[in-house]
């Protein structure tokens, strides 16, 4: 299932996320429970028993409500959803630590490692921009950022979601015309902690960094560019943003 913010239980999952904000977890935790009644796949069911453990009062009920979303995650194909596996590896490890079984511990500590450093996702990769490239140009880290002009970027940044990386185009410096690049990776990289298990486990816009340059092979030629009024408010949001971007 594709990532989508108008999927009934997403809705419900960033309704709770609202109330946490608002300091009201026993709303959260019932419109949790709600999304978890309400998933009709694994995809659903993973992310709802993600949120409904987040409030379960000791390390047992935790864990169990984590295993549940492992469990539905495990049976995904998919590399939104693999994106997630370390968080939760990690947040296990934690629950059996608590409950004193530090060679279960251990043992998950050391997957949500190994998966962290490895992404599996292979692609086809893009990055926006205004910038007129070619094939074979190389786009390398060291660029001013996109949302804080005074940032010098240690990274480049890429996208496994098309409509991500024209949402990128659209938000570029320059006057030049909003242009798509398909992309590859010339060394390791890693997934972008600027989004990934921020509000959501894992990383569902499949965004990536890397100190390595990017190679450009190609170039996309339809995507979904954002209408004026999204735009306008995605950038009033960035305006907004009082967090610090991790470079």
């Amino acid at each position: 299932m594709e990532f989508s913010p108008f999927n009934n239980v997403i809705k419900l999952c960033l309704q709770g996320m609202n109330m946490e904000d608002k300091a009201m977890p026993e709303e959260a935790k019932r419109l949790f429970l709600q999304a978890w009644e309400e998933a009709a796949d694994d995809h659903e069911k993973f992310l709802a028993a993600h949120y409904v453990s987040r409030h379960q009062k000791t390390p047992a009920d935790r864990l169990k409500w984590l295993e549940t979303s492992l469990e539905f995650a495990l049976k995904i194909n998919d590399d939104t959803v693999k994106s997630a596996l370390p968080s939760l590896y990690l947040n296990i490890s934690k629950c059996y630590e608590e409950l004193g079984d530090l060679e279960t511990s251990k043992k998950n500590s050391e997957l949500a490692l190994l998966l962290q450093n490895h992404p599996s996702d292979k692609g086809p990769f893009y990055h926006g921009t205004k910038a007129d490239l070619q094939v074979g140009d190389l786009l390398t880290s060291g660029g001013i950022s996109n949302y804080k002009s005074e940032l010098k970027m240690n990274h480049i940044y890429f996208t496994a979601l098309i409509n991500g990386a024209g949402l990128a185009a659209a938000l570029a410096k320059g006057d030049g015309a909003e242009r798509v690049y398909i992309v590859e990776p010339t060394g390791i990289y890693e997934n972008d902690p600027n989004v990934t298990d921020k509000k959501f486990p894992g990383n569902p816009t499949r965004s990536y960094r890397s100190e390595m340059p990017l190679k450009i092979i190609g170039e996309a030629e339809e995507w979904t560019k954002p209408n004026p009024e999204d735009l306008q408010k995605f950038r009033e949001k960035l305006d907004d943003s009082k967090g610090e971007i991790i470079n």
